[in-house]
């Protein structure tokens, strides 16, 4: 059995396409996770790391061997699933406490080696990424700025438009009257 941990993994479209590339190799996915894959086989032959790194770029993914690099990927994933996942956003919910649980590791430490390798603090990554899901909550259009405020946890609509207009330049209102075209999404490993 072989842990692989795979960069860029984001969602669970990610997975699927994840599964499909090892299903082409031959290789038999045991579990898969964001941003880590257990497969059945002991070990890979160099030409198999090979090709398995190939196929994984040709669709968006990078396998990680390098502890700091993969420790950065599972925060991203950490922050992604807890955004997007409904009802578990909350006043009391402390990411310095989530982080640290989930990695095993000291918040200090986690949050230094992300933004010496990142570039941008947690606090910052983390307002991108509430950021993005309230464009594509806007997008989708089912939920107004207040339920998308409650939802995200914002004090109120304010504090959510003031943030949103810092990050994009435009308020959650006109970015929703904005047409398709205009509406500048990221995809969320890009952030």
């Amino acid at each position: 059995m072989i842990t692989l941990h795979i960069k860029n993994m984001v969602c669970d479209r990610c997975k699927i396409v994840v599964r499909q590339e090892l299903g082409k190799m031959g290789l038999t996915p045991l579990t898969i996770a964001l941003g880590e894959v257990t497969i059945e086989e002991d070990q890979l032959t160099d030409a198999q790391q090979t090709q398995l790194d190939a196929a994984l770029v040709s669709v968006g993914f990078e396998r990680i061997d390098d502890r700091k690099e993969r420790i950065i990927e599972s925060i991203k994933n950490i922050i992604i699933k807890q955004i997007r996942q409904q009802g578990r956003y909350h006043r009391k919910f402390n990411w310095s406490h989530v982080l640290a649980e989930h990695l095993h590791l000291e918040y200090s430490y986690i949050s230094s080696l992300f933004s010496s390798a990142e570039g941008i603090t947690l606090e910052h990554y983390i307002i991108r990424q509430k950021i993005e899901y309230v464009k594509e909550l806007l997008f989708n259009d089912e939920l107004t700025l207040s339920q998308i405020a409650i939802r995200m946890d914002y004090s109120s609509v304010a504090h959510l438009s003031a943030q949103f207009k810092k990050i994009t330049g435009v308020t959650p209102s006109e970015f929703k009257k904005s047409d398709t075209q205009s509406r500048s999404r990221q995809s969320l490993d890009a952030i």
